[in-house]
């Protein structure tokens, strides 16, 4: 069998040679007189001791003051040249022909490109693009393209109005590229192939037979471009034959079943979707050759990726760059920027720009014929479960995948959303098999979801069809069924905390539109013989986290007591710069003052790393963990629901050092000395005990200390004031000991650096010279063990909802009539937040279930025509906006973390509404979207 090749957002080592990297936000002071004031609200206005009045951007949101990088010009830039050049590409739209080059002579002499950048050039000048995104970033003569739409060339004009002239008379033209022979589609090995078998013991909670956590994942060999597995594997073969094996056995008793099992099977398919973010694809870029510094705004969900990479893809070049300086937008308006290839080509448009700022910025158009898209899958299910007692027995699920043109990360998505296929559900057996294949199609990538919606949506309809089958109630089937808290998932790993699934069945069941749900029908179909009406329950639970976080954050207060966090996450939109200003409340009194997001520029920190964090070798971490500067990975992007609980754990655990060490010592020497001394003699005051109160501290009836005073007492005794972290998570968190205090502390972190009060003495500002922090050297570090990896996950969030509509029998429009959710996130940060993630995500399934979808090929948008003219969106009409509801479970107790839902919530209302149109219509939809046709087509043949 071959070894894996998973490469989930993984990149190189932090900085490349010779090239230094500035990440300055525009939201940093450099900007401030521009953005920072047209951005966040001051802390007093949004912010109360009892949590957040609005969004900390919420005044520049509704006053259409908030500035994306979409927004820049090279005039706002200070010290940029003023003059603004625009670049486009030009794409090819054919895949099955031999790139022979372009023709502009459409464009008369004026409106010809001042620069053209091809492939030639990117050779002779010693410009790679990062591997993860090749081969051919601008295809090469003589060669066919990739997939629809594949670049060619960057043209740039140093005027907008030629630019604008010359943009109108090259788009939606198929004359300019000349093509050769036809070749076909460029035919391409999977990006990959995997498979998670798992035969659990005698009961739920005994050790398995056979499992991916316990053993091993397997990978098949690749012939003839598709996965082969071995025909006759053997329990004495290599532990991946072993597994095989299992798999084998499952799928026999599938096809000969027990005779009080029901078998039932069926094939699943879902469409081929555009994000449709805010923000199309844009980045702007100045290269001043002059001190070789390469200056770029760019709209990003990784900084810190797109910065340095894009320092390894200049390196070595001809254009002699010293120093790269990133400027990631306040926030990505919203999503479909994970590792995309489009900041790499805005690179390239700057260097290119002989002297000018260059602009490269999608319209619509052009962003449907290059956006990143969510994956097609064509999923084929089986599940047995015994008719005595409605327990699941096996589960097979056997899934392509179409990833496009480019890998990106199509074999994450394929491999994420088989693991996810299960859903709330305990599986004794389960073979799961996934792969992902390249195409001519627009690529594919990290979209809201993740593949998880596209299999636990599936998995939702088929449970509810088999139900049905069976002469039963759908709730009886699932509750028979859920996974429990210490059960395993399919991959042989115990999911962490406790599970509430069971809670949300109960709500649901006693919800009126459940109950009711039959006698209403009936009812409505009786007084309305123009329509059909239906009811439908969906329930999931979502993982959230990539196995691989690294969260950072920085907190510091000054004197007088202003606080400041920097935090590595961006802002999509959910809300994140609001939570985490929010998390400082907690230990610091109040949220911060100022918060500055998508920071990636870490010196204090000095952190190092090497390998792959999901591939690296037991040894290999552990020789590399002596390194106290080492860690498996240098920073998140975000994505995969990470903010919640990653971004917060970073952001919580720099505040809790400095209130263990800077404000609680402070608190101390108040209430013994100076005005407030002596009433603590009487008394014994412990940590435990601090609780703040409207924005100041006490503890066991101590005067109140308002946090100006705690801060100055700080400062003055020269404690830790301010504190940078690092943390990572392989679905546990690493932990090490730091001399913090009189003993060494173990902390769930991998790296801290601190700073002392304006009073320390000599001694300690000698250890804050380096970045003006003290780096503290970590000792008996742990980091989860590389066969975690094979969890795949550990962290879930659960979402279930209800929903109830119509069906117009003659033209097959569906409309909603009202929707029901509940939603368990932990201690939610920010209750409105999570109502509005939950909202967005509905709309977002609505559109999956029954409206979104293009064509993959030719007239797909890979051919340039398309916009939202011909893609339907979900509109306000078609969401029951004003008969939805919601429930956020409140928390076991206050020490619950928050959780990562901002995907979730999008996955029950598809399964949901499948659901409840074969109430409504008695006919099972198995594929998606789920159109007026098809439906016409099931009622009328």
């Amino acid at each position: 069998m071959q070894s894996p090749r998973v490469t989930r957002r993984a990149f190189l080592k932090g900085s490349a040679a010779g090239i230094g990297i500035t990440v300055a936000p525009l939201g940093s002071k450099a900007f401030a007189a521009l953005f920072e004031s047209r951005v966040t609200a001051p802390q007093e206005q949004w912010a109360s001791h009892s949590g957040a009045r609005f969004r900390i951007d919420a005044i520049s949101k509704v006053s259409g003051a908030k500035v994306f990088a979409r927004d820049i010009r090279a005039r706002d830039m200070p010290g940029w040249p003023e003059r603004q050049s625009h670049a486009m590409l030009l794409k090819a739209t054919r895949a099955d022909r031999r790139y022979r080059g372009f023709d502009l002579s459409v464009l008369d002499a004026s409106l010809q490109p001042d620069r053209i950048v091809t492939a030639n050039d990117l050779q002779r000048d010693g410009l790679g693009f990062p591997q993860s995104h090749g081969p051919d970033p601008l295809l090469p003569e003589g060669q066919t393209p990739l997939f629809l739409g594949h670049p060619v060339a960057v043209l740039i004009w140093h005027d907008f109005a030629h630019y604008r002239a010359a943009k109108n008379a090259l788009q939606f033209r198929d004359d300019l590229i000349l093509y050769g022979e036809h070749t076909g589609e460029v035919k391409r090995p999977p990006y990959g192939s995997f498979r998670y078998v798992r035969v659990g013991g005698d009961t739920p909670y005994a050790p398995d037979v056979f499992s991916s956590l316990k053993d091993t994942d397997l990978f098949p060999a690749i012939k003839n471009r598709r996965p082969v597995w071995p025909d006759s594997p053997s329990l004495n073969g290599d532990i991946g034959e072993q597994g095989v094996y299992h798999a084998q056995r499952m799928q026999e008793a599938l096809d000969a079943p027990q005779e009080d099992w029901e078998v039932f099977s069926a094939t699943y398919t879902t469409p081929y979707i555009e994000p449709a973010a805010l923000e199309p694809d844009n980045g702007n870029g100045w290269f001043d050759a002059e001190t070789g510094t390469l200056h770029f705004v760019v709209a990003t969900q990784c900084p810190f990726e797109a910065a340095h990479e894009a320092a390894q893809m200049v390196e070595g070049s001809r254009f002699g760059v010293t120093q790269l300086n990133v400027h990631p937008g306040y926030t990505v308006g919203y999503g479909s920027k994970d590792h995309n290839i489009f900041v790499y080509y805005a690179v390239i448009a700057a260097l290119y720009g002989e002297g000018h700022p260059v602009r490269l910025a999608n319209d619509r158009y052009e962003q449907f014929q290059s956006g990143i898209k969510r994956h097609p899958f064509d999923m084929d299910y089986q599940l047995a479960v015994d008719r005595n007692n409605l327990k699941f027995q096996i589960f097979r699920a056997h899934m392509d995948v179409n990833g496009g043109g480019r890998a990106n990360y199509s074999a994450s998505v394929a491999a994420v959303g088989a693991t996810a296929a299960q859903s709330v559900y305990y599986l004794p057996q389960s073979d799961l098999a996934t792969t992902a294949y390249p195409s001519r199609a627009v690529e594919a990538g990290s979209m809201r979801g993740y593949g998880t919606l596209q299999t636990m949506a599936a998995t939702e309809m088929m449970v509810d069809e088999l139900a049905e089958r069976l002469g039963v109630d759908a709730m009886t089937l699932r509750r028979a069924n859920l996974l429990e808290a210490g059960m395993k998932n399919t991959q042989g790993a115990i999911p962490g905390g406790a599970i509430r699934v069971g809670e949300m069945l109960d709500k649901a069941e006693q919800h009126p539109l459940w109950k009711d749900r039959d006698a209403r029908r009936d009812r409505r179909q009786a007084d309305d013989l123009d329509h059909l009406y239906g009811t439908g329950f969906a329930i999931t639970q979502k993982d959230f986290g990539t196995g691989a976080e690294a969260p950072m954050a920085s907190i510091e207060f000054d004197a007088d007591g202003h606080i400041t966090l920097r935090q590595i996450s961006i802002d999509m939109g959910t809300g994140a710069a609001t939570s985490q200003a929010i998390i400082v409340a907690d230990y610091l009194g109040r949220a911060a003052d100022e918060i500055k997001t998508g920071e990636t520029d870490w010196p204090e920190l000095e952190l190092q790393t090497s390998g792959n964090p999901y591939t690296i070798k037991q040894q290999e971490q552990d020789q590399s963990s002596q390194n106290p500067r080492w860690t498996p990975k240098l920073a998140s992007a975000s994505s995969a629901s990470n903010s919640a609980y990653y971004a917060s754990h970073a952001t919580r655990e720099a505040a809790r050092l400095i209130f263990r060490h800077g404000l609680w010592p402070a608190a101390l020497s108040l209430w013994r000395q100076g005005i407030y001394g002596g009433q603590a003699n009487p008394y014994v005051l412990r940590i435990e005990d601090a609780r703040w109160i409207e924005g100041h501290l006490t503890a066991n009836g101590m005067t109140p200390l308002p946090m100006a005073k705690l801060a100055a007492k700080a400062h003055d005794l020269g404690l830790i004031t301010g504190a940078s972290v690092h943390g990572f998570n392989r679905w546990s968190w690493a932990s090490a000991e730091f001399p913090l205090g009189d003993e060494p502390s173990r902390v769930p972190l991998d790296a801290v650096a601190v700073k002392y009060g304006d009073g320390a003495d000599d001694a300690k500002r000698g250890l804050m010279a380096a970045h003006g922090y003290h780096l503290l050297d970590r000792a008996n570090v742990q980091y989860p063990d590389t066969q975690l990896n094979n969890a795949h996950v550990t962290y879930y969030s659960p979402v279930a909802t209800l929903v109830d509509l119509r069906v117009n029998k003659g033209s097959g429009d569906v409309e909603i009539l009202e929707h029901y959710s509940w939603v368990e996130c932990g201690k939610p940060i920010v209750p409105e937040l999570v109502k509005g993630q939950l909202e967005g995500g509905i709309a977002m399934g609505i559109g999956h279930a029954l409206l979104e979808n293009m064509p993959l090929y030719e007239d797909g948008p890979g051919n340039g025509s398309w916009n939202f003219n011909r893609y339907q969106l979900p509109l306000a009409r078609h969401c029951a906006v004003w008969n939805q509801g919601s429930e956020i479970l409140p928390p076991l107790s206050e020490t619950d973390p928050a959780k990562g839902m901002g995907e979730v919530v999008m996955i029950p209302i598809v399964g949901a509404i499948v659901n409840a149109l074969a109430h409504a219509t008695g006919q099972r939809f198995r594929d998606l979207p789920v159109t007026p046709e098809r439906i016409k087509e099931a009622l009328h043949g």
